[in-house]
């Protein structure tokens, strides 16, 4: 649908209160417009698995003014090793090998920390005297959506109504808004295999501190331990091949019972994660899939993050697309705030090339990550070592830096007020 250029601040939702939501509110915000995030949870969630900035979204959380309180809250987290059943290090890879671009970055953070981080920055620049804030509604999502010639008209779960002039998706792989606006999720989401599970235990006896400790068992399963911000605790990560399951979702006690059937009898240390799983109070587990989509934007609606663009964790780059596309979204609409249609065309002319690179998956895909066999899981051991080998450093590093070469736009409207 035809968009029309409007005179007065546009009137803007965003649904989904986590990173890519809450980025676009920060920079909306400081360019003067105030939008409205909507979140389903009751409160900002805190905690999760740890996510990490590299190349381009590191230069935007620079640009934003967010690399103070990110430093106040990185994960001391020095690289990742690999161990067999005995716990013994089969290859070692520091955080610092490939430019700081490999399955470690040199800046880590936990998901919930990053997210209070923008939270706190829209606190502090609702001080400015020109900045009209951000309205939060937590507890609410978008029940209906109706796209008018004027405006977006939403249905919320409470049973309010509003209308729009542009409505952003930042709610995930699983978009609400996606489905309503594009149509079903099936038409862009693409399984990639395997299913991936984390929760927060305490940090077992005999874990080597600031490390994440990965074991891959045959079947391909993988299981690993990662540096929490507390050294108490750790992050269990568990990844699972097998054929897609449409009745695992939101069945917990389905989830579990897999993830046991899996873990059960394997080594190492799963016998204890096993026992901390059931314990856990932040229990997560979803698909591993992969998100493609023509355009990300329909008339007055928008896609940002997961929603539009979701290369799953095995692309190492899901935060980077958040922030990155977030930011641009932002500064595009603050370019010309009284012509949305415009702004939505230029966010995807400007971001398609990053998506395009950042979405790639490593070779071997899921595949290639846990390995049915022991001889499969041998190989890829193999194949790490000869990629940290030193002929093969300068190779892994140009092709791990392919996205530090997208030449990201400056929006001077949108910088942090002067301290």
């Amino acid at each position: 649908m035809t968009t029309h250029p409007t005179t007065a601040t546009p009137r803007v939702l965003i649904s989904g209160g986590g990173i890519a939501g809450n980025a676009v509110a920060l920079q909306l915000s400081r360019a003067g417009i105030r939008p409205t995030v909507i979140e389903r949870a009751p409160a900002p969630r805190p905690g999760g698995q740890a996510v990490d900035l590299r190349g381009p979204s590191r230069t935007v959380a620079e640009r934003m003014g967010l690399m103070p309180g990110i430093r106040r809250h990185q994960l001391d987290e020095r690289g990742m090793v690999h161990v067999d059943t005995a716990g013994r290090e089969v290859v070692r890879m520091p955080a610092d090998l490939f430019g700081g671009n490999g399955a470690v970055a040199e800046i880590e953070i936990t998901r919930g920390d990053l997210n209070q981080v923008l939270l706190d920055a829209v606190a502090a620049a609702a001080d400015d005297r020109d900045n009209p804030g951000v309205d939060y509604r937590y507890g609410e999502w978008i029940r209906d959506l109706r796209e008018l010639d004027h405006c977006v008209q939403v249905d919320f779960a409470s049973g309010a109504t509003g209308e729009f002039d542009l409505v952003i998706g930042a709610d995930g792989l699983h978009s609400v808004t996606r489905r309503l606006a594009f149509g079903p999720e099936e038409q862009f989401s693409t399984y990639l295999g395997a299913y991936m599970s984390y929760f927060t235990m305490p940090t077992p006896a005999g874990i080597e501190p600031h490390w994440m400790t990965m074991y891959s068992m045959p079947g391909g399963i993988v299981a690993g331990l990662r540096p929490d911000a507390d050294p108490a605790t750790s992050k269990a990560l568990i990844t699972v091949r097998t054929a897609l399951d449409p009745a695992l979702r939101r069945d917990r006690a389905a989830q579990q019972e897999l993830i046991r059937k899996s873990l059960t009898g394997g080594g190492w240390m799963t016998g204890t994660i096993l026992d901390a799983m059931g314990r856990a109070e932040d229990f997560y587990f979803d698909e591993l899939a992969r998100i493609t989509m023509p355009g990300w934007t329909t008339g007055r609606v928008a896609l940002v993050g997961d929603a539009g663009y979701c290369g799953s964790p095995l692309s190492g780059q899901g935060t980077a697309m958040a922030l990155v596309g977030a930011y641009v979204l932002a500064g595009e609409i603050a370019r010309t705030p009284h012509d949305p249609s415009a702004a939505l065309v230029r966010y995807t002319e400007t971001l398609r090339p990053f998506v395009d690179t950042a979405q790639q998956l490593p070779p071997g895909g899921v595949k290639g990550m846990a390995p049915r066999t022991r001889i499969g899981i041998r190989a890829a051991h193999a194949s790490v070592r000869l990629m940290t080998s030193r002929v093969m450093q300068p190779l892994m590093t140009r092709m791990l830096s392919e996205t530090d070469n997208y030449s990201l736009p400056e929006y001077p409207a949108a910088q942090p007020a002067p301290q």
